[in-house]
């Protein structure tokens, strides 16, 4: 009966902010490697399901856009959110989370998809957020 209560919750989940979803995925920090998952939500920015899309190596997750959208197409999500981590425990975005986001961000309007943001998970530390956000950042408007 828990399992079932928990479940319920889970999915009746309202992902509107880049903070509700790091702490969905705060487990995701103590990855020894880079993992990303696409979050995927309906149309009151609720939680359908998390789809893990890539495992990566230790500081790169091998993410193409054909497996990012198969589980939003699939689920026929209205919108999704990629999270991955990052084990150095340091949020920043490199340049190659950055070009991906891009991409996505692009084929997203394309194929009339919405991506709401790219969240990174880190470790909290002092003077700094344990995640980054990339509609925060005004990387994706």
């Amino acid at each position: 009966m828990g399992a079932v209560a928990f479940r319920e919750e889970r999915q009746s989940l309202t992902l509107d902010n880049p903070l509700a979803v790091a702490e969905l995925c705060s487990e995701m920090r103590f990855l020894s490697h880079e993992s990303l998952r696409v979050v995927l939500l309906d149309t009151k920015q609720q939680l359908l399901k998390i789809a893990t899309s890539s495992h990566g190596t230790l500081n790169e997750s091998l993410a193409h856009p054909r497996e990012i959208f198969k589980p939003v197409i699939t689920h026929s999500a209205y919108s999704f959110i990629l999270v991955h981590n990052h084990p150095s425990g340091d949020p920043s975005p490199s340049d190659a989370d950055l070009r991906l986001t891009r991409r996505i961000n692009e084929a997203s309007r394309i194929l009339q998809l919405h991506l709401l943001d790219h969240v990174i998970i880190g470790a909290p530390a002092p003077k700094r957020n344990s995640y980054f956000s990339f509609k925060e950042g005004g990387v994706i408007g």
